[in-house]
């Protein structure tokens, strides 16, 4: 599903956030200390210098081959997040497009700095720090981004006759770009089968960059970046360029420690974006637990009340959750945990939800809960839940060679087709 050129005119509270200091320094042959232990200078409580470890797992990103892959006869491209990074760079410079820096973010940056938190990684999210001026700006990365794109084609391939647009068919799967007076941001994500989707993002101002303190962490990619054009070396424990990462939301020692022992922990709750509640609902699957157990109960209603603000008709929320749980839960074992994760949303908006109705309340759970029946469906799993039912129906029965000797039958009612649909506000005369 491509989303091209939308754009968002409701930004939260809060003061903009500012790019960090980036690591302008070139290669170096000290090690600097672990992350959490000190600080660049010794000043700023918000960075840390990877360890050589982190260093490595850093590496092995930036220099693994990822495949995009295209839709219909169109071949898949090979490209390593650091070819993709220089050439987009290159050109945004030759366009008179300052980039300040580049950033890796997300679960990646996470799995670099703590490769055991449980929760792995899927998507590299790339940053792109840059002066935008105005919106042409973000139309000549879009074009940029697109023309690239072209350089990793096989060389069999007739690259003339290829548009831009059918380029952004081929391999995007989604564009975002969000301008206004406090936000001026743009994403552009590249399609991996495996979910493992090469996401660009340009930056010129962003006020809200994280959700949880496990997630804010970005990693300057500069030094590195650096180094893999001028050293005549590979790296080593006692030659290796200084990275520096860097926590958003605030305390990096703080966030790190958030990250190793599995704790949820927020700045500002109601400034979270309604997808907040999903990725919540994630780490609590994951193992994560909120960092005071008396907040939860209030952090819940903060973000389930966003939710229904961002996702207030019944079929946004059901593409909202299907585009989730497609993105999130890729691969066998990764499936396995969609039913799980279903029951864990399904009883944080059953307990958390303050702000609807009771027939917007009994329809959003009702589609929760048939989105987890159907994940039953197709895994052909049938747990021992309370609200599930299992028949059994002898095979001699049954003519049909395709038809499954199980079914579910639900104690709640099952809808057969989409839920109906009921407006959230009602007229006024």
């Amino acid at each position: 599903m491509s989303e091209d050129d939308t754009s968002s005119s409701t930004p939260g509270p809060g003061p903009t956030s500012t790019p960090g200091p980036s690591s302008s320094s070139g290669p170096t042959s000290t090690p600097g200390p672990s992350p959490g232990t000190g600080s660049v200078s010794g000043l700023l409580s918000n960075v840390s210098v990877l360890s050589w470890e982190q260093v490595q797992r850093l590496d092995a990103i930036l220099t693994e081959t990822i495949p995009i892959h295209g839709r219909g006869n169109f071949p898949t491209l090979e490209m390593k997040p650091r070819q993709i990074v220089k050439v987009v760079r290159s050109r945004m410079e030759e366009r008179h497009i300052h980039v300040r820096d580049v950033r890796l973010n997300g679960s990646a940056a996470s799995h670099v700095l703590h490769e055991d938190s449980g929760l792995g990684y899927k998507d590299l999210d790339l940053i792109f720090c840059a002066d935008m001026k105005g919106e042409n700006d973000f139309q000549i990365v879009k074009d940029i981004v697109l023309d690239c794109l072209l350089d990793f084609l096989p060389d069999c391939v007739n690259k003339e006759r290829i548009t831009p647009l059918t380029l952004k068919e081929a391999y995007v799967q989604k564009m975002v770009k969000v301008y206004n007076e406090s936000d001026r941001w743009s994403l552009i994500s590249l399609s991996n089968n495996r979910g493992k989707n090469v996401e660009l993002k340009f930056v010129d101002t962003l006020r809200r960059q994280f959700e949880f303190s496990v997630d804010s962490f970005q990693i300057h990619l500069d030094s590195l970046l650096l180094f893999y054009d001028c050293s005549e070396h590979a790296m080593a424990e006692t030659f290796h360029p200084t990275v520096v990462g860097e926590s958003v939301y605030g305390d990096f020692a703080e966030a790190l420690d958030h990250l190793r022992h599995q704790v949820i922990c927020t700045r500002t709750p109601e400034e979270i974006r309604g997808g907040g509640l999903l990725k919540y609902c994630h780490l609590l699957v994951r193992g994560f637990r909120a960092a005071v157990a008396a907040e939860m109960k209030s952090l819940q209603r903060y973000m389930c009340s966003r939710f229904f603000i961002d996702f207030s008709d019944i079929g946004e929320q059901r593409r909202k959750l299907e585009s989730y749980l497609q993105n999130h839960f890729v691969g066998p074992e990764e499936q396995r945990r969609r039913y799980d994760y279903l029951m864990t949303l399904h009883a944080v908006v059953n307990e958390s939800t303050v702000c609807l109705m009771g027939h917007e309340r009994r329809q959003t759970l009702g589609l929760i809960a048939m989105l987890a029946v159907r994940v039953l469906a197709e895994q052909n799993v049938i747990p021992n839940v309370a609200n599930v039912t299992c028949y059994y129906q002898p095979a001699p029965y049954v003519a049909d060679g395709n038809f499954s000797n199980y079914y579910v039958a639900q104690v709640q009612p099952v809808f057969t087709c989409q839920p109906p649909t009921f407006s959230t506000w009602l007229p006024c005369n």
